[in-house]
């Protein structure tokens, strides 16, 4: 029930097939990823392009107008005129902006949504609450599939594993948790013993067999998705979320900076400072690894290597 807090000697655990099926998974992944890596896409837009983007359009009333927010939102991947948006209402909206209408209302959550994610490849999107709980949601039906009861706290971070199969959390439980989407079962939940902290965010590297979680106390804790194992730490980033380009991790920092690291040498290379009153609450790279999006008091794009700013959104 709702109450009731998970037994860690009730996991499933990794099992070999679960762990074969991540490996392979991932070599084909890494694989496509080197050989992307070696040329930038030819559809890619380019920096003079993208620094005449302007807002189009601008859609309200898609949550309570009595106690507005919107904390969370995603892009269908396969369909990017869907948008999925979690609000300080406690419900979750799935969106067309193309043709302005509403495709469904899921309520289920008992306190407000800050994160949602959308399934790839299945009419299927997810969404995390400081009500404790992951929700598995069908769109077409707008009706909740599963209830995944992985965290005692707030659930504050979701990633999708790259199979579409798993969902990685985190919790200010001190936990993170890696849950069957099919079954809504948790097979494995670890905490770092050494040092007791929230954790604030939790995201996959593309590839998917390590991840960043982020901390209460801005350090940026690097796992082994196999043996559920810290890889490492890189001090000092804010308390948001990170996002990869393979190789690059990016964090925000808690003094108007984003910083950057590399993954290979576990090195902060690359700090953008940003004006003083900026508080960056989230970033993503493209998938090529050409751009960089901070999103916090505005909005700021940054090309990449050059890590020059070009485009800035109020």
């Amino acid at each position: 029930g709702a109450g009731e807090s998970m037994d860690l000697g009730e996991l499933a655990g990794m099992t070999p097939e679960i762990i074969q099926k991540l490996q392979d998974k991932a070599t084909v992944l890494t694989t496509e990823r080197k050989k992307r890596g070696k040329t930038v896409p030819e559809e890619l837009v380019k920096p003079e392009e993208l620094s005449k983007y302007r807002q189009v359009a601008s859609h309200v009333g898609l949550h309570s107008a009595s106690i507005p927010g919107i904390l969370a939102l995603d892009l269908c991947p396969s369909d990017t005129n869907k948008i999925l948006t979690g609000g300080a209402d406690k419900n979750v909206i799935v969106f067309d902006k193309s043709s302005e209408q509403i495709l469904a209302t899921l309520k289920g959550h008992s306190k407000k949504v800050t994160s949602v994610v959308f399934h790839p490849s299945q009419d299927l999107v997810f969404s995390a609450s400081p009500d404790a709980t992951i929700r598995i949601w069908s769109v077409p039906n707008a009706s909740c599939v599963q209830v995944v009861r992985a965290h005692e706290g707030s659930v504050t971070g979701l990633s999708l594993h790259a199979t579409g199969d798993y969902l990685l959390s985190s919790s200010d439980d001190q936990y993170w948790a890696f849950s069957d989407i099919q079954t809504g079962r948790v097979l494995t939940k670890v905490t770092d013993e050494s040092s007791g902290c929230a954790l604030t965010c939790a995201q996959f590297h593309p590839d998917g067999l390590i991840f960043g979680t982020g901390t209460m106390d801005s350090q940026i804790k690097i796992w082994d998705l196999k043996v559920g194992l810290l890889l490492g730490v890189q001090g000092r980033a804010g308390a948001g979320t990170e996002c990869w380009g393979g190789v690059c991790l990016a964090g925000p920092a808690d003094d108007s900076s984003g910083k950057l690291w590399d993954l290979r040498k576990l090195k902060n290379f690359k700090t953008l400072q940003l004006d003083n009153n900026f508080e960056v609450k989230s970033l993503i790279f493209d998938q090529s690894g050409t751009y960089l999006a901070l999103g916090g008091t505005d909005v700021q794009i940054y090309i990449c290597k050059q890590w020059t700013e070009i485009l800035h959104f109020t």
